[in-house]
């Protein structure tokens, strides 16, 4: 089957059952994506799927053939970071680390939907775990990216 992953045509030869976060991860060398649960609880494999952030790590790679496919390798790099980057950077949101590809993928697309959101939309839109608990930084850096001038959601200048 082909998939469509940061905007690139991909082949891939994989069991149709086998969960997309193993197909990133395993036959693509994608591995920015992580396993945290298995159970779609933690968010650590959070991608988007047409735009809207998925849990990887339960969902069959026969579910997204034909769809767009965005991991966080395609968020930014390191000479032109996102914006959510740079903000995650500004207020020290990473500790261990674990979550955190999961947590921007989240937060990307709570920004693509809403540029601007409440405190009440980034915790509705950010169910992801972080065990480090830095959940009220996590809330600052959204809100420092949307607040982020000539940017747009995507990170690209505007």
């Amino acid at each position: 089957m082909e998939l469509n992953i940061n905007g690139k045509p991909v082949p891939v030869d994989a069991d149709p059952t086998m969960p997309l976060l193993w197909v990133l991860r395993d036959a693509l060398n994608l591995t920015g994506t992580k396993f945290g649960c298995g159970i779609a609880a933690c968010g650590a494999c959070t991608v988007h799927v047409d735009g809207q952030a998925v849990r990887s790590c339960v969902l069959p790679v026969s579910a997204v053939a034909g769809k767009s496919i965005r991991t966080i390798e395609s968020l930014g790099t390191a000479d032109k970071p996102h914006a959510l980057q740079a903000a995650w950077i500004a207020e020290q949101v990473p500790q261990c680390g674990y979550c955190q590809s999961g947590m921007l993928m989240a937060a990307a697309a709570l920004l693509e939907s809403k540029p601007h959101p409440t405190d009440a939309d980034i915790d509705a839109a950010m169910s992801n775990i972080c065990r480090c608990g830095t959940y009220q930084r996590v809330r600052a850096a959204i809100h420092r990216a949307a607040d982020t001038p000539a940017t747009t959601a995507t990170g690209a200048a505007a």
